[in-house]
């Protein structure tokens, strides 16, 4: 590694990680050829809003695959952040979070703060890195989403007092609607027992399962969040995520037909065209150089160089260079240079 980063690494508050090495093979065939934290939410990807919220923290690190880096290396164009890249391409080949996050800890020197890149929140981190620098121990972000069958998708939490003592991995029966949200603040040895943990071939996938090992020796601590949060995991959270996030946007070379409909909040890129008696909105996002005729559009995502025609379209998601004519879509992913068509 450059020299560099370790020069600045030792000046900064802490570093900030975030992971991005995933294939997230739940939104397949989109995420074939995109990385999740790149996908668009209004005129913002993902990663745009975790980054707006950890980077005066300290240096931000972004940890990714080596399938996704030049995508990544073009996102960074313009930001204060380095790439940490493991040498893995497919689903098959990949480190996993914990091993992932033990690489970028021998790269880096110093506390760390840790953020999934798939993860949109509304709240600061203010008062948790404020409450990690008071208690210099571990400490968990933590958020009650209100139903236990929801818990079942995430991990539980026990707590005694602000102290974690056991976290739960997908829990068949949670005792309590408070979930860990993929934000960790990791002192020093913090870091040097993920290296043990790693080296104990104990090992999983998840952090969860470390933070789960972390809790039988040493202090964890809790911080809950109020505020609105979504984990971008699969088509249906993705969309959801546009409710809340989208920000009304159209380009100034968007062409919009006189009698086609706008219903904000929407974001339709450079070139598309919205055409006849269209309907686009609310939280409709349009690529570049889409063409959309005659069509309802509304939660869902249009990537670049689409056209869709006499159609209805809802809360799907069509990847690039593809053709829609005379069906109505709803709660599909149509992959990249699809022709579908009626009869």
């Amino acid at each position: 590694r450059d020299e560099s980063i370790f020069t600045r690494c030792t000046t900064c508050d802490m570093n900030v990680v975030i992971m991005a090495g995933g294939y997230a093979t739940r939104l397949w065939p989109i995420t074939m050829t995109k990385a999740k934290p790149l996908l668009p939410v209004g005129k913002k990807t993902i990663i745009d809003h975790v980054y707006e919220k950890v980077k005066k923290f300290g240096e931000v690190y972004v940890s990714t695959n080596k399938r996704f880096e030049e995508d990544f290396r073009r996102w960074a164009e313009g930001k204060e952040v380095e790439l940490i890249v493991e040498e893995t391409t497919k689903e098959e080949e990949k480190l996993g979070a914990v091993r992932a996050l033990a690489e970028v800890s021998k790269i880096l020197n110093g506390e760390m703060l840790v953020v999934a890149g798939d993860n949109i929140f509304s709240f600061d981190l203010d008062g948790f890195v404020n409450y990690y620098k008071e208690k210099r121990s571990c400490v968990v972000g933590l958020y009650d989403v209100g139903d236990l069958e929801l818990v079942r998708r995430y991990s539980s939490v026990e707590m005694e007092g602000e102290r974690i003592v056991r976290f739960y991995e997908k829990p068949k029966e949670p005792k309590s609607t408070l979930v860990g949200i993929a934000l960790y603040a990791l002192p020093k040895d913090a870091i040097e027992l993920l290296q043990e943990y790693i080296a104990s071939n104990m090992h999983s996938d998840n952090l969860g399962s470390f933070i789960s090992w972390l809790c039988e020796r040493t202090d964890v601590y809790g911080y809950s969040f109020t505020g609105l949060w979504h984990d971008v995991g699969n088509a249906d959270s993705y969309l959801e995520a546009l409710r809340f996030y989208m920000e009304h946007y159209v380009d100034e070379n968007a062409e919009i037909d006189r009698y086609a409909k706008v219903i904000a909040p929407v974001v339709i890129e450079e070139n598309a065209r919205i055409k006849g008696r269209s309907i686009v909105g609310p939280y409709a996002y349009v690529g570049e150089s889409c063409i959309v005729e005659n069509t309802d559009v509304s939660e869902s995502v249009i990537f670049r160089n689409s056209v869709v025609r006499n159609a209805k379209v809802w809360r799907t998601i069509i990847d690039e260079d593809c053709e829609i004519r005379g069906i109505d879509l709803s709660n599909s992913i149509i992959g990249m240079r699809a022709r579908i068509q009626r009869g």
